[in-house]
């Protein structure tokens, strides 16, 4: 059956996987959420995409060139998906230290739109775009092939919904009812697939999460928004004096303490707002030596750029401020729109505010199966640094 074609307003593909309706010629009758083809203004064929006009993103660019390479959905779906994986357990050799980690990434897995996480025995499939929606039993299907024994959820982010345009009733979009235990470099966590934050949990930062543990031996540890308590259970399973572990939310705080107990480690938990908690904890006689702060994502869009800068660099000031000298302080942005120059920037400009001289140890990223398109430098939305504090 023919795909209905949209046509770009210029002769040239803009590089990424994203066309902005502005790029784009109007396209009546053409449904949401479509698969189509893409067409220059010359009629030349460019490529299959997933097409909503409902979304700035007007067009996600799955495939390029070849015109048969979406004659069948469920198998392209079924390559591209068998490819991410193969990576994640030939090269990357996941499984051998995590039963949870990203399946697919999105844009950098040539699937925009698209997250799935393997979390324990479940696939989390995480549509952020209307025509994977859509694609959902394909979706399916492919992991099927793939592991038969595996459960999958789907669901809708509410941001994707507003951006998207649609509201999931119709076949659900929310996930079932699923309890397990997962585990990450040894520690073992009770996890829901698919409820709270993203997909249930944050396999972005894995590698990171050992890293600053690794750390943290004999100092007094301080996690800031801490959710399900990663960060906080490595530093005392590596050896912390003292791990204090914060968070505004109370329902992953009490999945942080269930998962410290499963682990038999000592970590004190507290319901607060990570603003009060520093500013506290900066006139103490006895001030924290290594303090993580990973909050969540402040940046939203360009409407939110302005306001979640300022939020930042108040956040990245305080947490200067009550490290100990000679201490370390382990900063995060999980905001998209917020490049990492722009983020270092706030960051060096937080030193001078709080007056602290810093060395920049090393920055931080997601783990490598959060894959990045060199061509779309918004995929690396994860970034930190780790900075020494005199």
């Amino acid at each position: 059956m023919a795909l209905p074609t949209i046509r770009l307003a210029t002769d040239r593909l803009p590089p990424g996987p994203w066309i902005y309706g502005r790029q784009t010629e109007p396209a009546p009758g053409v449904e949401n959420g479509s698969l189509v083809e893409v067409l220059d203004d010359a009629d030349r064929f460019i490529g299959h995409a997933l097409y909503n006009a409902q979304s700035d993103i007007r067009l996600r660019i799955l495939a390029r060139g070849k015109r048969s390479e979406l004659d069948k959905p469920r198998e392209f779906l079924l390559r591209k998906i068998s490819a991410a994986m193969r990576l994640r357990k030939k090269v990357l050799r996941l499984p051998e230290v995590t039963d949870a980690w990203r399946v697919v990434h999105g844009e950098g897995d040539d699937l925009p739109g698209l997250v799935i996480d393997r979390i324990g025995t479940t696939f989390v499939c995480e549509h952020h775009a209307l025509g994977f929606w859509n694609l959902r039993e394909e979706v399916e299907w492919a992991l099927g092939q793939l592991d038969q024994d595996a459960h999958v959820i789907h669901r809708v982010p509410k941001s994707a919904r507003n951006h998207e345009g649609f509201d999931p009733q119709e076949g659900g979009g929310e996930p079932g009812d699923v309890e397990l235990e997962i585990t990450e470099h040894g520690l073992k966590y009770p996890v829901r697939p698919g409820f709270g934050h993203k997909t249930g949990w944050f396999c972005d930062q894995r590698d990171n999460r050992k890293t600053i543990g690794s750390l943290a031996a004999r100092r007094d540890v301080l996690d800031l928004c801490c959710n399900a308590g990663g960060f906080a259970l490595q530093a005392a399973a590596q050896g912390a004096k003292r791990v204090r572990a914060v968070d505004l939310d109370e329902v992953v705080l009490d999945r942080a303490a269930a998962a410290a107990e499963l682990n038999d480690l000592p970590v004190q938990f507290r319901h607060a707002d990570a603003f009060d908690v520093l500013r506290e904890v900066r006139s103490d006689s006895r001030r924290p030596d290594l303090i993580v702060l990973d909050p969540h994502k402040i940046i939203s869009g360009k409407a939110t750029l302005e306001v979640g800068r300022k939020r930042y660099l108040d956040l990245n000031s305080l947490a200067l401020e009550a490290v100990a000298p000679g201490g370390l302080l382990a900063t995060f942005s999980c905001s998209g729109a917020l490049d990492v120059p722009s983020f270092l920037g706030i960051l060096f400009q937080a030193t001078r505010r709080a007056e602290r001289e810093v060395r920049l140890i090393r920055q931080l990223e997601a783990g490598p199966d959060h894959p990045q398109r060199p061509e779309f430098p918004r995929s690396r939305y994860l970034k930190g640094a780790l900075l020494a504090v005199d």
